[in-house]
């Protein structure tokens, strides 16, 4: 089979400072904890608590009341940033703390908190219940709206001054649909798109694949924000799968195809994508049984 890889591939350097960062507590610190998952990969999950790194989520819970989880030792916060009141309250609790936040999650936290100092309100576009999104809007619940549709702008006062931002693994072509609405529905309104490096360049790829391409594997956790959002943009007359791993490409899936496109959220270990993308090489429909898929080798997730 011919195989597009849609490049790049791999971390983005978020998820690698963050892994990076949970490494070295574990070699320094005993009894550490992950504030949520670290970024939207549970093959990352699972290798960081094979170091002893355990991660403290459930779902439905903010990162301020996941912290009532925890009552020593050292807590990291995720890629995903939190709240100062996150901060704080671990520190009261005598919780040594260790900041992981992507930096241009950090960017984008300082842009709100400069614009709110000059006197504006924030449109922020995300999804909802994602830390992301939590840890910016807690930030000043007031005065930062949550925009997930065009609806929410529809109810927002228009006689205010705003700035709209988002979070940074949306669809960049999402953020700009619902930037240009803003434009014409609010008469007092400034830009500020932060999708991230990584995102984006991902993002326009999967825009821009060649056009015979009639099968497309995104490899990725379906936690994962910037996953979904690659494969959404994928749809496009062509039959997308989203797939966490080897583990679960379907063989049906790819008959009578005959070239497949393959890419990765910035949070899916360049390992397991690489996998998917020398399977298929390979792959004869005529005799799909000749090369028997590898089995992961889960001490090469976080390298």
């Amino acid at each position: 089979m011919e195989v597009k890889a849609i490049v790049p591939r791999g971390y983005c350097k978020g998820v690698v400072r963050a892994i990076d960062i949970a490494k070295k507590a574990s070699c320094q610190d005993d009894d550490v904890y992950i504030l949520g998952m670290i970024v939207h990969n549970q093959y990352i999950v699972n290798a960081l608590e094979e170091l002893g790194i355990y991660t403290i989520d459930q779902k439905g819970k903010t990162r301020l009341e996941l912290l009532d989880e925890i009552d020593h030792g050292t807590v990291i916060i995720t890629a995903h940033g939190a709240s100062e009141q996150v901060f704080k309250k671990a520190q009261e609790k005598g919780l040594k703390v260790i900041d992981a936040s992507c930096l241009d999650v950090i960017k984008t936290h300082d842009l709100i908190k400069d614009k709110l100092k000059d006197g504006y309100e924030i449109l922020y576009i995300g999804k909802a219940g994602h830390p992301e999104a939590e840890g910016a809007i807690s930030i000043n619940e007031q005065k930062i709206h949550l925009i997930t549709k065009k609806d929410d702008i529809d109810k927002i006062d228009p006689t205010i001054h705003y700035v709209i931002t988002n979070q940074t693994t949306m669809s960049l072509y999402d953020v700009y649909d619902l930037c240009e609405y803003a434009k014409e529905k609010l008469p007092h309104v400034e830009i500020a798109k932060e999708t991230c490096t990584a995102t984006k360049i991902r993002q326009e790829a999967i825009q821009n694949m060649d056009e015979d391409i009639d099968i497309v594997f995104i490899v990725g956790d379906p936690h994962s924000n910037n996953t979904q959002k690659l494969a959404s943009i994928a749809k496009k007359n062509r039959e997308v799968y989203m797939i966490e791993s080897i583990d679960d490409l379907d063989l049906k899936t790819l008959k009578g195809k005959k070239k497949a496109a393959v890419s990765s959220g910035a949070s899916t270990p360049t390992y397991l994508t690489n996998q998917v993308i020398d399977f298929l090489k390979q792959f004869d429909e005529n005799n799909p049984n000749t090369y028997q898929k590898p089995v992961i080798d889960k001490s090469k997730i976080l390298s």
